[in-house]
């Protein structure tokens, strides 16, 4: 599913550039598909951890803004409260890497087997009643492999949207290792992907979004944790757009090698007020969904960029 750029490789336009930069970025990528799927679990599992903990020791600017992010989710956590669950929280990013870099190489049994979802009722009655259904997520946990448990364990394809990344090349790596995992992944383009997931969902079809940050004009401010942030308009208007049901989802670790995850009841569309104003309110039922979940589980919200307004403003940052 669409990443949607929270600390992972670099975002752009995509216009095909292959600077010695960019190039490094495809490569390290490149050697992660090709090395670490071939690596002993235990290995694999040993190497992102200490991974984890290195990246964690030095301090950057991602576990920085990771605590911050976290301190606003946990308000009452003092300073050795707040390193604690930003150690767990780049174990668990970590981990979501070692998975994603060997997923292509598991069994749909072993697939099957990686993830246990809490009410999936409400997804696949959704789908039995032929009215399609958007699935909304947050960075937690791996929503790849909440992905590839829905084509695998379901049985049932869906659409997502990959934004662009640079260099190109890489995006080409993202877009072709989701689809070999069963999704259908359309280019992040505006209109043009907005009308193919409107015409996927009238047909009675999923499409799944990460969709807790979005800092672009089109964004809804909603309030989260306690301060205004900007959150994706498409779930809100493709539900109102196709009548699909609109189903928040949340995922996380539980120390088990075993993915756990709950689908929470359906967003409903107002009856009344304008599109904008239902889009908001929307919106803003999402984000209230996100936050029970990333309140539960804090250290498996994969958040390492900025995303309340208030973080962008002072420093004379756009989006």
């Amino acid at each position: 599913m669409s990443d949607g750029g929270a600390g992972g490789p670099g975002r752009g336009a995509g216009d095909g550039g292959s600077g010695p930069k960019d190039r490094l970025t495809d490569g390290l990528y490149g050697l992660g598909w090709g090395a670490v799927k071939k690596l002993p679990e235990p290995a694999a599992e040993a190497l992102f951890r200490a991974l984890a903990d290195q990246v964690w020791k030095r301090r950057g600017k991602s576990v920085l803004r990771l605590e911050s992010n976290l301190a606003r989710v946990v308000p009452d956590a003092d300073a050795a409260r707040l390193a604690e669950l930003s150690k767990a929280g780049m174990r668990s990013y970590m981990r979501y890497w070692m998975e994603s870099f060997r997923l292509p190489t598991w069994s749909p049994q072993r697939i099957k087997a990686s993830a246990k979802v809490h009410d999936v009722h409400r997804l696949t009655e959704g789908l039995d009643a032929g009215r399609g259904v958007i699935l909304a997520l947050p960075h937690l946990g791996n929503w790849d492999l909440a992905g590839a448990w829905v084509t695998t364990g379901l049985g049932v394809p869906f659409t997502t949207v990959a934004e662009r990344l640079k260099p190109e090349s890489l995006y080409d790596r993202f877009v072709a290792y989701r689809q070999g995992l069963g999704m259908e992944v359309l280019p992040h383009n505006g209109g043009a992907a907005f009308g193919k997931l409107a015409r996927r969902l009238r047909s009675g079809g999923l499409v799944c979004l990460v969709a807790d940050r979005d800092l672009s004009a089109s964004g809804v401010e909603v309030r989260f944790f306690g301060d205004t942030a900007r959150m994706p308009a498409g779930p809100a208007l493709l539900a109102q757009q196709t009548g699909a049901l609109l189903l928040p989802a949340t995922l996380w670790y539980d120390g088990t090698p075993v993915m756990q995850a709950r689908v929470h009841p359906a967003i409903p569309v107002p009856e009344s007020g304008t599109r904008r104003e239902r889009t908001s309110s929307m919106t803003q039922a999402l984000a209230d969904a996100f936050a029970a979940g990333i309140a539960e589980h804090p250290e498996d919200w994969h958040m390492l960029q900025r995303l309340w307004l208030s973080d962008l403003e002072p420093r004379g940052e756009t989006p």
